[in-house]
């Protein structure tokens, strides 16, 4: 699967645009060469590079790609300035030696490509942090939507959606997501007020619940709730809190905690059509 440049965070459309229709005669055969061809920014490429997307055409891992853009430059150094006017195109000032720089990590990768375009391609970050939560007895979100009616069960994963529709008397619906899949859960106004800090801040989170199936409608009933933002914030062995792209139904990071007008009045047990694909092959 490719993604299209239109999802690298930053990237203007006309400079995207420029870079597409010029590859439509030929295939870039490196950076300098688009650089020379296209006339973006240099700022532009960083972009793309930030994004990884010289890894597939050019070959060039992120930290590759970035090193040979560090030898272009938006304006000519004033010894090749009169080259460049008669060339009517910029020109590269320096021929850089090949350098065999570190590779990323794996985890590494996934932080990048979520932090510069949303999402990944390589792998999902909790799986990365399956091994130890499998230790401390903590399901995917897939086995939590599947176990029996009334099984008490942990599971954990990153954050996607949290709302709390007016019509739902204070019940607040969040749906988590891993590797796996996605479980939807059901959080009464006794616990979300005990649990009010971890619920609203948590970009990773653990609960402890009981399963409630409806026929095809299956909801983890929380009643503890832990906070894994640091485990997740150690994937790719870096300091910081994890880039997460919150969903467009998070209420919290829309600017709303509580209920909200907008929100069409349904039942809160109905069932909820949530769609997230998650593509976990290699590009």
């Amino acid at each position: 699967m490719r993604l299209g440049m239109r999802m690298v965070k930053g990237l203007a459309n006309a400079h995207a645009a420029t870079i597409v229709a010029v590859r439509s005669d030929r295939v870039f055969a490196s950076v300098d060469d688009l650089w020379r061809r296209a006339g973006v920014p240099v700022a532009s490429l960083v972009q793309l590079a930030e994004a990884d997307a010289y890894s597939a055409s050019l070959k060039l891992a992120r930290r590759e790609a970035l090193w040979a853009i560090k030898a272009l430059r938006d304006e000519p150094l004033p010894l090749f300035a009169a080259a460049a006017a008669r060339e009517a195109e910029p020109v590269a000032e320096l021929d850089e030696p090949a350098v065999a720089l570190r590779p990323m990590t794996a985890g590494g990768e996934v932080v990048e490509d979520y932090g510069h375009v949303g999402l990944s391609l390589r792998a999902h970050p909790v799986s990365f942090l399956r091994d130890d939560l499998h230790r401390r007895r903590i399901v995917t979100c897939t086995e939590a939507m599947e176990a029996r009616d009334g099984r008490w069960l942990e599971a954990a994963g990153i954050v996607l959606v949290r709302q709390r529709p007016g019509s739902a008397k204070g019940v607040m619906f969040i749906t988590l997501e891993d590797e796996t899949g996605i479980a939807n859960l059901v959080v009464w106004p006794k616990v979300f007020e005990k649990h009010r800090r971890i619920v609203l801040s948590s970009g990773m989170i653990a609960v402890r619940g009981r399963v409630q199936r409806e026929g095809d409608v299956v909801h983890l009933v929380a009643y503890h709730f832990k906070d894994l933002s640091a485990e997740l914030a150690g994937v790719g062995s870096r300091d910081g809190s994890f880039p997460l792209p919150h969903g467009r139904g998070d209420e919290f990071h829309r600017g709303g905690s509580g209920p909200d007008a907008r929100e069409p009045k349904t039942s809160p047990l109905a069932a909820r059509d949530i769609s997230f694909a998650t593509c976990t092959s290699t590009p």
